[in-house]
């Protein structure tokens, strides 16, 4: 849809649009949104509309800085009338003073994706969304929604998918209303978790979509009196949930992954080019710094820390490999058409997350960096970060992911790794039941 597409009341008329929710998330992955009339939508497609940037939050403003205006992207205009009748959503990119701002996580993965186009590639990105649904107790425990989900093993279970059938084809219905194409929706690994999956598009698109995804699964669950949390680990004994990122590129429309040789055969024996590795290596090198953005809370290394769950595995990776159809692995590759990042959770900001995944690629194309053998942990990489802390460590000691961060402009990746290290510290200053249990009367 063009701009003058969108700015033609005419279209909305088409699409029985009466409210469009001009909607753009900042760092942390907060969806921040203003509720305009189709009678506006003029002034919306060529102004924008007007935030007081400290008040969304994670956005690096000072209660004393000018507007942010939210500018629509006009492609990617979604009606969403299953929310409610009349209801759309744009995605938005914040500008300051006429520019693009440059603490705006859709305008820096927008700097990323201009940055491959410079070295002659497309990224195309897959990804999986898993979440659980819960309800509140009176005493504000949780619990998962579904009362009777209480099997050692419930993944794929055909009764668990059956008694939540009316959220899950509800949400089903609408993405393939979207064009979207859902192709599956399953139960996960833990009770009470799900996933459901729709096909791969352009970076940007598949980042549009996966906030747009978190938003319908949170209202249509709230209609049901349920809660959609993405949160990493919300049970200790349970699987955690992730956003696996299927990447791939091509060069002029043709896939530069697959092997060159006629056979599909190279030496490692996954059926990859040499760019396919190298992008490989330059993710697995910056592996550590690279958990700081695709693992962002304290929450997330609970994940990753997990040996194993109820269900007897906790498939979260621990260290920085590489191997075939294997899902131990931090990048699986399922086919020669693309990898599996598999570090990343729940809690991941998507525009983050495939910005600093792509940069690490990219870095990894253009040293020719070697992900070394297949399956086998490499020299100097050692695990991934036992702690936020930690990951921000490496975010700040690693200048090619803290790059990403400042594509389209300096100071973001110090802002983000200082909001990280104050959520870690919060974190370590509160006192948990578990401290209380373990040491009131230890002494």
């Amino acid at each position: 849809m063009s701009s003058s597409e969108l700015a033609d009341r005419a279209t909305a008329t088409a699409t029985a649009t009466k409210f469009i929710l001009a909607l753009f998330v900042d760092l942390r992955g907060k969806p921040c949104a203003k509720l305009v009339p189709v009678e506006a939508v003029d002034q919306l497609a060529t102004e924008g509309v007007g935030f007081a940037g400290y008040a969304v939050g994670a956005i690096g403003q000072e209660p004393k800085d000018p507007d942010l205006m939210a500018i629509p992207d006009p492609a990617s205009f979604t009606p969403v009338p299953f929310i409610r009748e009349g209801l759309a959503i744009v995605h938005c990119d914040p500008h300051v003073n006429g520019a693009p701002w440059p603490y705006a996580p859709r305008v820096i993965l927008k700097s990323l994706i201009a940055q491959a186009a410079d070295a002659g590639f497309e990224p195309w990105v897959g990804a999986e969304v898993e979440y659980f649904l819960l309800t509140r107790n009176p005493d504000g425990s949780l619990s998962t929604a579904d009362a009777a989900d209480t099997a050692d093993q419930p993944c794929y279970g055909a009764r668990g998918v059956t008694r939540m059938y009316e959220h899950l084809t509800s949400i089903s219905t609408a993405m393939n209303t979207l064009g979207w194409s859902n192709y599956a929706n399953d139960h996960e690994d833990g009770n009470g978790q799900f996933e459901q999956n729709f096909e791969y598009a352009d970076a940007l698109t598949t980042a549009d979509r996966v906030i747009t995804l978190r938003y319908l699964l949170s209202m249509i669950a709230t209609e049901r009196g349920m809660v959609a949390t993405f949160m990493p680990k919300p049970f200790a004994d349970r699987t955690g949930s992730g956003l696996h990122l299927h990447m791939s590129l091509t060069s002029a429309g043709t896939p530069v992954f697959p092997a060159m040789d006629a056979t599909g055969a190279d030496e490692r024996g996954l059926g990859l080019s040499p760019t396919a590795y190298a992008f490989i290596g330059g993710i697995l090198d910056h592996a550590s710094a690279l958990q700081s953005v695709i693992a962002p809370t304290v929450n997330s290394y609970k994940r990753t820390g997990a040996t194993s769950t109820a269900s007897g595995a906790s498939w979260a990776p621990r260290t920085p490999t590489y191997g075939g159809n294997d899902r131990t692995h931090y990048i699986r590759v399922p086919d020669n058409q693309r990898i599996e990042l598999r570090g990343g959770d729940g809690s991941a900001n998507p525009y983050l997350a495939i910005a600093a995944a792509l940069g690490a690629g990219l870095d990894g194309i253009k040293r020719s960096a070697d992900p070394g053998v297949v399956g086998a942990p490499a020299n100097g990489r050692g695990t991934l970060p036992p702690t936020l802390l930690h990951a921000v460590d490496a975010l700040e000691a690693d200048p090619v992911v803290s790059a990403t961060l400042n594509a389209a402009g300096d100071g973001v990746a110090g802002y983000f790794a200082g909001l990280k290290r104050d959520e870690f510290f919060a974190y370590h200053g509160s006192v948990s039941p578990w401290e209380v249990e373990r040491y009131l009367t230890a002494f």
